[in-house]
């Protein structure tokens, strides 16, 4: 690993500054013994750190180059970014979905994010580690410490990038190039349209506006869902639905162990809008009924900032994980349901493909997708 440069020592001159500071290396990358990926170099870029009131502000920008050592095809990878465990905004990770990178093969990972960390005494040590949390591989199995859940996190988008790279696959064997050039243009067109909004999650129930009011979830249902959403409600005051009780039922033979929910929301003013999809453990034995979400409150806003005023909600299943690790995603033909067409945005695989077509042009994106099957 090349030795921290600018970064390195500006951060060493803060350090300088606190007596009790240890003559050690300022920025950590952990790896693993066994790990199945080297750490060739760390540029650490325009990275900077500066002082504000009692914390330091780190402005990490970074790119590691990494060598696939192992044997097998890396799909994803997820790292850990740490300058202080238990202060908000001292934690990061950063995902690198859709790879292809076989053995022996270098591969850069950018790393550009924003930490706090406290000073003072409590602050001694590395200012910034950077760990592996996990790497999936071409066969979907799994390497690394999975403490941010990072496994589930990654197959899922090796899921939805199989299944829509194997979408326009099939555009172009049917239909051509100008087929192909037509599905990109629609692509492109809907996520220039796609309504957004600014979630806000905290655990826990919050006390009970003056104005709430009781709303009743209705329900998109895929077929062939493993999971189905029988009933729901939430207690809503203008942008804030909390305590959101939903109960599924479990349609297999096996448990399932967490599911996503994905939220479509109407305004007061008829416009409906993707919130996205809401993470919720559950235990959910074979052939029984759940209840998830209750403890869990949401605030939603339009990126300018313009609060939402919520007037109904419609859920449906975006994501199920089976208690052997297996998961399930909706397939092309259910996310073609016209409600979703106008307000979820696509994969980011979808994105990342039209996006080569976009900057670099359908032949561009043919020599991509073949490089996948």
């Amino acid at each position: 690993m090349s030795t921290p440069s600018k970064f390195a020592l500006l951060l060493l001159a803060v350090s300088a500054a606190w007596a009790q500071a240890p003559a050690r290396s300022s920025i950590k990358v952990n790896l693993p013994p066994d790990a199945p990926i080297s750490l060739l170099e760390a540029d650490w870029g325009e990275s900077s750190a500066s002082e504000r009131g009692s914390a330091l502000v780190l402005n990490l920008h970074t790119s590691l180059s990494l060598r696939n050592s192992g044997q097998r095809r890396i799909r994803g990878i997820t790292w850990m970014v740490l300058s202080q465990e238990v202060t908000p905004g001292g934690r990061a990770s950063v995902t690198k979905p859709s790879l292809d990178i076989g053995p022996n093969e270098t591969f850069p990972v950018r790393l550009d994010l924003r930490l706090l960390r406290p000073l003072g005494p409590a602050a001694a040590g590395p200012l910034v580690e950077v760990s592996l949390d996990g790497i999936l591989f071409e066969d979907l199995s799994f390497y690394g410490p999975n403490k941010l859940d990072s496994r589930r996190v990654m197959m899922a988008l090796e899921l939805e990038a199989r299944r829509d790279r194997r979408y326009f696959q099939q555009v172009l064997a049917a239909q051509g190039i100008e087929g192909l050039k037509r599905e990109c243009a629609a692509s492109l067109a809907r996520q220039a349209e796609t309504p957004r909004l600014d979630v806000q999650l905290a655990r826990g129930r919050s006390t009970a506006a003056e104005s709430e009011r009781r709303v009743q979830f209705a329900f998109l249902q895929f077929p062939g869902a493993p999971v189905e959403l029988v009933s729901g409600v939430a207690d809503v005051s203008g942008p804030e639905a909390r305590a959101p009780r939903l109960e599924v039922l479990n349609r297999t033979n096996r448990a399932v162990k967490h599911l996503e929910i994905g939220w479509i929301l109407r305004d007061a003013r008829g416009r409906e809008f993707s919130a996205g999809s809401i993470p919720a453990k559950a235990s959910v034995a074979p052939g029984r009924k759940s209840d998830v979400l209750g403890d869990t409150s949401l605030r939603f806003a339009e990126p300018k900032g313009a609060a939402l005023a919520i007037d109904a909600i419609t859920g449906f299943v975006s994501q199920v994980e089976f208690a052997d690790g297996s998961l399930w995603i909706p397939t092309r033909d259910a996310l073609a349901d016209p409600r979703l067409q106008r307000t979820l945005a696509p994969s980011a695989e979808e994105q990342r493909l039209t996006s080569i077509y976009r900057r670099k042009g359908p032949a561009a994106l043919v020599d991509e997708l073949k490089k996948f099957q």
